[in-house]
């Protein structure tokens, strides 16, 4: 069995451009390959959908953390200004909700900011201690790369090299981890 982090082989499929990588994962998905990943210097629309990825659960983590932020915001207010400080300002009740908008506003907004950048350092594995896997360094400038785990794929390596090839790569590295 391969593994990512452990020592695994691929095959990497290297592309000039965008369009040409996108309608080549369509392709090499078709030909039955199971495709690692696809790297890109910049965002492709459409490519998660052409990748088979589901949509993306991220929307419900932010409105949790959003969530949290106002009921904190809430709370702290009412308690401060309710039970342990009651100011009466202008003859006013001791707890108007209305004039903490801007704190309960700044609270669920921070909370929200703070929680997605969590979310997103633990759910892509990142952190001091992690060395990123890089399959090839030009897909950080110019070029895109396809990674295919040979170890999760029943297909040969020479079948899917000529895959790769006609589907529109333009090289196809061997590579160790």
């Amino acid at each position: 069995m391969s593994d990512v982090h452990g020592s695994s082989k691929f095959l990497v499929g290297i592309f000039d451009d965008d369009d040409v990588v996108l309608k080549a994962v369509k392709e090499v998905r078709n030909s039955g390959v199971r495709i690692h990943e696809v790297y890109s210097p910049f965002p492709i629309h459409g490519l998660d959908i052409a990748l088979g990825h589901p949509r993306s659960r991220l929307g419900i983590a932010a409105f949790l953390f959003a969530l949290s932020g106002t009921i904190t915001a809430l709370s702290l207010t009412f308690y401060t200004e309710g039970f342990d400080w009651p100011m009466i300002v202008g003859g006013k009740d001791s707890y108007s909700p209305v004039i903490y908008v801007p704190v309960i506003f700044e609270l669920t907004v921070l909370f929200c900011a703070l929680g997605m950048v969590g979310t997103f350092i633990v759910s892509n594995g990142m952190g001091p201690t992690v060395k990123p896997l890089m399959y090839d360094l030009r897909t950080t400038d110019n070029k895109f790369a396809m990674a295919i785990d040979l170890g999760k794929n029943n297909i040969g390596e020479s079948d899917i090299e000529q895959i790769l090839k006609k589907s529109g790569a333009a090289e196809v590295n061997v590579k160790q981890f």
